[in-house]
């Protein structure tokens, strides 16, 4: 087994899983902008054992320059056994992680991402029998409390696994994307967990993310939010420093994001990137209006236009 964890330099930067956002286009350009570590976004195990050709056309798109992980949800072990032959020889990403830690009510209805997380039982069955089918390093995903579940719970519940990589995010299941991230349990669990622990939630900005590194005494960080609209901030925890970007800097960067999603997706890309756009345009004199237009382009030439190239 190739466990490219070990391989990379610490701390690991990698570009979280977030539906909706987390396609070849954004994935590529995060790693132009210093991601080591790139997850897909999630995929249903229940839909990858019919092998539907455009989910593992847009799966297969590895990004250059960083390592690619295909996240999965799912709640039953049998089709988490088909799904990984698919995978492994569909896709041929570097690695594969499952996700307990989603709060998306559709995924959570399926008895999947968080609502899995409070199955120990369930939860165990199924990255044993991963981990024992797959030729690839596996990692999860959590986040620190669900329902009566905790994440130091759940990571004893599987300690005696081969998990090569954990992501916490440092909030519960009742706290969503909002509130205090509990740093405390995350470096509990560092010292204890034998494979790479990155820390994920809140993190928007260089102090923020040396502050998570600094509290928690993970091995990376797992960026989500904090870099849409703003991948650079990659590089930023890097080299150290905050790079303040000019109006032209940041329209280029969207434009190549742009650029990207259409030769991938064609037009549909484009009317998916409506959600990305407004991201970039945060912060800047007359971003009000420029959203509003961004939000109805329909093509390149209309993203042309309102960035005045």
């Amino acid at each position: 087994m190739n466990n490219f964890w070990q391989k990379i330099d610490k701390p690991i930067l990698a570009l979280a899983p977030m539906a909706g956002f987390t396609d070849f286009a954004f994935r590529q350009i995060c790693a132009d902008w210093g991601a080591d570590v790139a997850y897909s976004e999630m995929a249903n195990v229940t839909a990858l054992n019919y092998q539907p050709k455009k989910t593992l056309e847009m799966l297969g798109l590895a990004p250059q320059g960083s390592y690619y992980v295909v996240q999965l949800f799912g709640s039953k072990p049998e089709e988490f056994k088909k799904t990984i032959k698919v995978v492994e020889s569909k896709i041929k990403p570097d690695g594969i992680d499952i996700n307990f830690g989603c709060p998306v009510p559709k995924v959570m209805k399926a008895g999947a991402g968080a609502e899995l997380m409070k199955d120990l039982e369930l939860s165990r069955e199924i990255i044993k029998e991963t981990i024992k089918i797959s030729q690839l390093p596996v990692s999860i995903k959590i986040r620190t409390q669900a329902g009566e579940v905790n994440a130091w719970d759940f990571c004893k519940n599987v300690e005696d696994l081969d998990i090569k990589a954990i992501m916490i995010h440092g909030r519960s299941l009742a706290q969503g994307f909002q509130g205090e991230v509990n740093f405390e349990f995350i470096e509990k669990i560092q010292k204890n967990f034998p494979g790479v622990v990155l820390a994920n939630g809140g993190i928007n900005n260089l102090t923020q993310a040396q502050e998570a590194l600094e509290k928690t005494d993970a091995q990376g960080l797992g960026l989500a939010r904090g870099c849409l609209g703003r991948p650079w901030l990659f590089e930023e925890i890097k080299q150290e420093e905050v790079k303040k970007k000019s109006r032209e800097e940041i329209f280029q960067i969207a434009w190549q994001h742009a650029l990207l999603t259409q030769k991938h997706k064609g037009e549909a890309g484009i009317i998916e990137l409506r959600k990305h756009l407004p991201w970039y345009i945060r912060g800047l004199e007359g971003a009000k209006n420029l959203r509003q237009q961004l939000v109805r382009i329909k093509g390149l030439k209309g993203i042309k236009n309102i960035f005045d190239f």
